[in-house]
């Protein structure tokens, strides 16, 4: 089985360098801490939301509808489950006590790691496409089963939790070196009496990186199970990852209030795990039915207003009884 994709490789090379000169930009704009006003993160999302809209108007002119609408399906589906990574970070964040100043440096390196973790597991993804339509198959338990824990948990009340002295990545770099008691602006190391030390910068930034493996692992398979191009999974990943940095500034506050997320997300990926294990049931069987990508972006975007509506109610309920 072959993967086809729209993508010449003059359309690799060009949009891979417009990524890395947006990424030189945010590295610019972070280069001296500072609290990010409201008015300025507005400004960075709407920028973040107007280029993937442009983006798709192209795709759609130059290679057809189907392209663009499975772009814009896969954009969706990538940006609702960014929102769930901006909750993990918001509480990392907390739970190192990292200054305001250094919120946005700390999320560009994560969403830096989130990149270079999904164009792993997207050639992997694209590898193992091309070994047999069993993929399909793969791709659809694996988020099958990542639903059913997400809803599993949702309804047992169990959000995100951090528990920083768990996590590996921090055991191990606190055994390598000592680290500092405060933070000393962007380093992620620096001499203390005599020796390096780590900065606590430097195990919040490989808390995110330890994070981004777990969100890779999901959101890839989810946008394969919207289009098999690995250059238009690329591409959703891409835009849907860049505006992080600014969103967060955004939804930070309205982020605690989206009671239903999880659920939401549960039932995304459930419908798309569904959807990839009867398209291959579709290539073995062709009379069970294979669910069109406009179907798809209907059930996921009205899955995402029902959350936010049920959301709001709940909100309500809640200050009524308080």
């Amino acid at each position: 089985m072959s993967v086809e994709t729209i993508a010449s490789p003059a359309l690799w090379a060009a949009s891979i360098a417009v990524l890395l000169a947006l990424l030189a930009v945010d590295f610019a704009v972070t280069r001296r801490p500072h609290e990010v006003p409201m008015r300025e993160a507005v400004a960075w999302s709407a920028f973040y939301l107007a280029l993937p809209a442009v983006f798709g108007l192209f795709v759609w002119s130059r290679y057809g509808g189907t392209a663009a609408v499975e772009f814009f399906t896969g954009y969706v589906v990538e940006k609702s489950l960014s929102v769930d990574n901006l909750f993990v970070f918001m509480l990392l964040l907390a739970a190192f006590a990292v200054p305001a100043a250094l919120a946005q440096r700390v999320l560009l390196y994560g969403i830096v790691g989130a990149l270079v973790l999904r164009g792993v597991f997207i050639a992997v993804g694209a590898a193992v496409l091309s070994a047999g339509t069993w993929a399909f198959l793969l791709f659809g338990a694996v988020l099958l089963g990542t639903a059913i824990k997400i809803m599993r948990d949702a309804l047992r009340g169990a959000g995100h939790q951090v528990d920083i002295d768990r996590l590996r990545g921090v055991r191990l770099l606190r055994r390598l070196a000592p680290v500092t008691s405060e933070y000393h602006g962007t380093r992620l190391m620096m001499r203390q009496a005599g020796r390096r030390a780590f900065t606590p910068m430097a195990l919040v930034v490989a808390s995110v990186f330890l994070t981004d493996v777990v969100f890779a692992v999901d959101s890839v398979p989810a946008v394969y199970g919207v289009t098999e191009d690995p250059y238009l999974v690329f591409a959703t990943n891409a835009f849907a990852l860049m505006g992080l940095r600014a969103l967060y500034f955004v939804l930070r506050d309205a982020l605690t209030r989206l009671r239903h997320l999880n659920h939401g997300l549960a039932v995304i990926l459930g419908f798309i795990g569904l959807k990839l294990v009867l398209h291959w049931a579709h290539g073995v069987w062709p009379p069970v039915p294979d669910v069109p990508t406009s179907l798809s972006l209907v059930v996921i975007v009205g899955t995402l207003a029902a959350i936010t509506v049920t959301s709001a109610l709940a909100n309500r309920r809640a200050r009524a009884t308080n």
